[in-house]
This record gives structure tokens, C-alpha cells and sequence, in this order.
């Protein structure tokens, strides 16, 4: 069944053009060698070219959320582009999947769900964008995209504690990263050198931890309306805010501010280094449970999205058998408080609670150990996915302890193969982290973020078998001018340097 909603787009003031279209220009891309990224399961291009003219009025968006988040996406993003689009609701198209038909001079898109209504204005974006739309019309060709992700969660993390951005920094990362269908912003609130997040019971945490951060300079916190804000923000964009708290490692901060957090009752200096691992809370404390629920349950009301991050890595600090103890108790909290647990590979050497999700970043076995106990797997190679990573020897800023990083090897792997015994059905999805040792500000972020996060949406949304890596690099030629026309900084890669060459 198909609920039909015509005209989709309403406007306070309707005037349409009414002058003849002009000449159809003689380059008309079809539909299915335009530059989409992530790359679509399935678009049939047809014969024909049809021309499409903006009304001149305000929008005012459906009172249906289905449809109205998507028309009001579209309206953020080309404010001067309002084309009388035609919106369906199908009962057959479920989750985030979405169909777009191009057809005797109407637009319709197509889908069950708010998510899959987003991604379907995403697309529509990119096919007004590359179809030369940009200036209030166009001619696009015919034909059907139908189109679903492969993988449910596609990630995107953010390192505040190492270095604070302020909530207008972090709504711009949010702008720049929708388009690509990432669905979940993983904040990284927490970690030795600063604690980012309001927390009335702990006041401290902020007052005191949330000060400092990486080589001195002034840190800075977000106020519980601050995070709701971004919150929000993020959910107008089919982005889901995954907040994690870092434990029982990477506590220094906390530790800083509440004495009765440490072993010995001895606050802890302010930390401003890039070392890891040689912080720990003190498992053995009743008072540290208690801290950890009322974090959890503060920040867990702030959040609608089902997962709370209870970090877990590079606890060396912690003897193995405390720390087996703490994540047990730890992912207990989180769920008492009506959260998924998510937390890096090694706690899966603790005994996972069921939906617990593992992510691996450096230990396959773990993965194992996960898919074994039945629980999920995000995948994070640090060899492939962190973009914290320089590209080659020559860039400005990053680190390469795992590795140096360019387009292709951000590309060229498979989620179900880095472990061995893992399939599609145990992977709930792919992130990319950017820890944030070496970024200061938001050109920082672009440099390290684009253009590789392309190629890891691409591996999150398309069919492996449908990947081709030359032909993302030619996806991508235009992505990078198109990025550059927005002002994202993105990094001049030498994978299309090496294309052109070649060519």
C-alpha cells in the first residue's frame, strides 16, 4: 500500500515560472554515471530528459514527520531551490530505504520511514547538485533509484576531551557529514586531558576537569542545554548522538575533580600530554559505581538514542581481573538505565551482557569472542578507519601509529573479512573515528576528515559487490570540487593525483 501525498511541497506564496523551458543543453547526465556517493544499490536511468523550474514562495513543511523532516532538510540545504516535489508513503519500503523516480517532469520520492524519507532527499541533493540544479533549475534525466543500506550504523566519532569544539563547531560536522548518510555521531566527552559534559550531581567533573585539555590551553565544557542542542540538531539530520564516557581508563580528568574516585584519596593533576593508560579509576569503590550511575543516568536522559559508549580501552592501569569486574558492572548500569552498551574490543574479555556491542579496533579475536557470545560488532580498524592517522609522511597533522592512511587504503577493504568467521549478519555497522591528539579547530577536522570518510560511507551503505574503487575515484573527482565549493577543506589526495596520471 502506498499513502500518496501531492503537491509535497507547500508553500505561504506559490508562484511558478511560467516562460517557456529553455534550451535542453546537449550534456544532460544520465541518471546512472551521475557521482553519487555513497553509491546507490540500484539505479535505472531511461531515455528521456525533463526540465524542472523552482517555484518562488516559503515552504512550509508537512505536519507528517515522514515527510516533513525530509522537505525541511531539502529547504536548509537549497533554500533558493523549491521544486514541486511528490511525497509517498509505501508500506513496503521499511527502515532507511527510499525510492526516487524521475518521471514525466515529476520528482517522487518514496519511502515507509522519517530515515528513509531523509536519505531520500540526501540523494535527491547530490542528482540536483551534479545535474547542475544549484542555480534554481534543471534538467535531470529519467529513470528510478532504488536504494538501501547495507550495514544499520554508519559512524562518525568525535574527539572533544583532547580538544573542546564548541556546539556551532560541532553542528557544522554535522552538516558536513549527513550528505553521506552517516546515521551516528559517537562525542567522545570524556578522557585524561578534559570532561566535556554538565553533570548537576558531579559539578566538579566541568568546574575543574572540563578546563584543561592537549598543551595547556583552556578547555571548555558543554551545559546540559548545550548537549541537548546538538542533540537535536543532529536529529534533524537523521544523526543519532552516541555519547561515551570513558572508563575505567583515560579517567584522569574525573579524577582530577573528585578525589574519592582514586585508590589512594589524592587528586590528580590536570593532564595536558598525549600519553595513554595510565589512568584507572578505583574498581574497588562503592562511590565509583554510584558516580558512574548518576553520569549515566544524566546523560542517558538528555539522550533518545538507544546506546551509551562506556569506552573500556587502554586500561593498563587496571588489573585484568578489576577491570573484568568493572565493565561487568559498568554495562549493568548502563542498562538499569535504558541504554545499549557499546564499548572498545577489549571488553569483550569481560562476560558481555546480552546486546552489549563490541568495537573493534585493534584485537580481531575479540570481534570473535563477541560474534560468539552473540553479540554485535562496529567496525574500526585503526589500520583502515582512523582518521586521526596522517595520510603519507608529508601531512601537516596526525599521527601514523597505525598506520598511514590514504583514499585507497580507506576504501579498498571489507568489514566481513577483517576477522575471519565474521559475516554481514554480525556486523551492526561501520564508524571512523577522529581522536583528536593533533586537531585544534575545524579546518583541522576537515583535513583529516576528507576526503576519507567518503570511502568509509561507501563501505557502510553499498553492497560489497557493487564497490569498484575506480569508479569511486571517479565519484570522487567531483565530491572534492563540490566540497571545495561549500568551504570543507578537504585534503588534496594523491589517490586522483595517481588516477590522472594513469589516465
Amino acid at each position: 500500500m502506498i499513502l500518496r501525498l501531492a503537491p509535497a511541497l507547500l508553500f505561504l506564496v506559490m508562484t511558478a515560472c511560467v516562460s517557456d523551458p529553455p534550451t535542453k543543453p546537449e550534456d544532460v547526465p544520465d541518471l546512472d554515471v551521475l557521482p553519487l556517493i555513497p553509491l546507490p544499490v540500484s539505479i535505472d536511468g531511461g531515455d528521456e530528459v525533463y526540465y524542472y523550474d523552482s517555484y518562488e514562495g516559503e515552504v512550509l513543511p508537512s505536519l507528517n514527520p515522514t515527510i516533513g523532516d525530509a522537505q525541511r532538510y531539502l529547504s536548509d540545504r537549497w533554500p533558493e531551490l523549491a521544486l514541486p516535489l511528490q511525497f509517498a508513503i509505501s508500506e513496503t519500503l521499511q527502515g532507511e530505504a527510499y525510492r526516487i523516480e524521475f518521471k514525466n517532469e515529476e520528482i517522487e520520492l518514496e519511502a515507509g520511514t522519517r530515515e528513509g524519507m531523509l536519505n531520500a532527499a540526501k540523494t535527491l541533493g547530490q542528482v540536483l547538485h551534479f545535474s547542475g540544479g544549484d542555480a534554481g533549475e534543471v534538467f535531470i534525466s529519467s529513470g528510478t533509484i532504488t536504494d538501501e543500506p547495507r550495514f544499520d550504523y554508519r559512524g562518525y566519532m568525535l574527539d572533544v576531551a583532547r580538544h573542546f569544539f564548541d556546539v556551532e563547531e560541532v553542528k557544522a560536522v554535522i552538516d558536513r557529514i549527513a550528505p553521506y548518510k552517516i546515521n551516528h555521531l559517537h562525542l567522545h566527552l570524556s578522557d585524561d586531558q578534559g570532561w566535556r559534559i554538565e553533570i548537576k550531581s558531579w559539578p566538579k567533573l566541568t568546574e575543574i576537569g572540563g578546563q584543561s585539555e592537549v598543551d595547556g590551553t583552556p578547555g571548555g565544557f558543554y551545559t546540559q542545554d548545550d548537549y541537548s542542542e546538538i542533540v537535536n540538531y543532529a536529529q534533524s539530520r537523521g544523526i543519532t548522538i552516541v555519547p561515551e564516557i570513558d572508563m575505567p581508563g583515560h579517567t584522569n580528568a574525573a579524577l582530577s575533580a573528585y578525589p574519592i574516585l582514586n585508590a589512594d584519596g589524592v587528586a590528580r593533576e590536570p593532564y595536558t600530554g598525549t600519553n595513554v593508560g595510565f589512568s584507572t579509576l578505583d574498581t574497588d569503590q562503592d562511590s565509583v559505581y554510584t558516580f558512574i550511575d548518576d553520569v549515566v543516568r544524566e546523560i542517558g536522559a538528555l539522550t533518545p538514542g538507544p546506546y551509551f559508549h562506556l569506552g573500556g580501552d587502554e586500561s593498563d592501569a587496571t588489573e585484568h581481573e578489576d577491570f573484568v569486574n568493572f565493565v561487568n558492572r559498568a554495562q549493568q548500569i548502563v542498562q538499569e538505565n535504558g541504554k545499549i552498551p557499546i564499548g572498545w574490543d577489549e571488553v569483550a574479555t569481560s562476560e558481555l551482557a546480552e546486546e552489549t556491542v563490541v568495537q573493534l579496533w585493534a584485537h580481531p579475536d575479540y570481534a570473535l569472542r563477541a560474534r560468539e557470545a552473540g553479540n554485535a560488532v562496529i567496525m574500526s580498524p585503526a589500520t583502515r578507519t582512523y582518521l586521526d592517522m596522517q595520510y603519507d609522511s608529508t601531512s601537516r597533522i596526525g599521527l601514523h601509529w597505525a598506520a598511514y592512511i590514504e583514499v585507497d587504503s580507506a576504501y579498498q577493504w571489507d568489514p566481513a573479512t577483517v576477522a575471519e568467521g565474521l559475516t554481514d549478519g554480525d556486523i551492526l555497522g561501520v564508524e571512523s573515528p577522529l581522536w583528536g591528539e593533533t586537531i585544534r579547530n575545524l579546518e583541522d577536522i576537515d583535513y583529516l576528515t576528507f576526503p576519507r570518510l567518503l570511502a568509509h560511507a561507501e563501505i557502510g551503505w553499498t553492497p560489497q559487490e557493487k564497490r569498484d574503487y575506480p569508479d569511486f575515484l571517479r565519484r570522487l573527482a567531483a565530491h572534492q570540487d563540490w566540497l571545495r565549493e561549500q568551504g570543507i577543506g578537504t585534503y588534496e589526495t594523491r589517490a586522483l593525483a595517481d588516477q590522472d596520471n594513469v589516465q
